[in-house]
């Protein structure tokens, strides 16, 4: 089979591959800014629940977290099928590293600014919305995209329980083709290609935020 009809097949996976990494990022994005303000207070029953949610998903394998989702839910009467538990899991585990990025950007805004929105009577709430994240994004910006990356890689997880993305796509297609190395090496491109693309839009996103700042 030529390159051209190997990309054509292989299109649909890579399709189903952005869709699940794009609403995984979503809820990842969610969960680190929650999960990352939550640390940051000083409510231990606002902290700790945050914490519990992240030392376990950091600590657990990613691939056991969307078995788990996937298979044990079930069980409990929770069954939101295989595209929700892969962006569930996947969004849950990234969100948990996401969370001590934002945790840590925002610890690094040297103290003198809380003091002077203590000193303007600013509220907590004003203090951290006007003074502290404008500060703290441009901080968090670099890791969060080195975290879609990893995200995009992950999203190959997701072919274990049987969702019909890139890697799933092409193994299926090796199985009736037997074509290994044009195929794994469409999709490795496609996957740099994906990278590319989230590094460039991440770098973007860093100017434009620059220029708003």
């Amino acid at each position: 089979m030529p390159y051209a009809e190997l990309a054509a097949t292989l299109s649909s996976g890579l399709l189903v591959t952005v869709q699940v990494t794009a609403g995984a990022a979503l809820l990842a994005v969610v969960m680190a800014v929650i999960a990352g303000l939550a640390r940051s207070s000083r409510n231990p029953l606002v902290r700790w629940p945050a914490a519990t949610y992240v030392e376990i998903f950091r600590g657990t394998s990613a691939l056991v977290q969307l078995f788990w989702i996937y298979f044990v839910l079930p069980r409990f009467g929770i069954d939101i099928g295989a595209i929700a538990a892969a962006v569930a899991a996947l969004g849950l585990n990234a969100g948990a590293y996401g969370a001590e990025v934002v945790r840590g950007a925002i610890r690094a805004v040297p103290q003198g600014q809380r003091d002077a929105a203590v000193a303007l009577n600013l509220s907590p709430a004003r203090t951290l919305f006007r003074v502290i994240w404008p500060q703290a994004v441009p901080a968090m910006l670099p890791p969060a995209g080195n975290l879609a990356i990893e995200l995009l890689k992950n999203s190959a997880l997701v072919s274990l329980i049987a969702v019909s993305e890139l890697t799933f796509t092409a193994q299926l297609l090796r199985t009736s083709t037997l074509q290994t190395t044009e195929i794994f090496t469409l999709v490795l491109l496609a996957y740099f290609a994906l990278a590319l693309c989230i590094t460039a839009g991440m770098r973007r996103v860093e100017r434009r935020w620059k220029i708003a700042a």
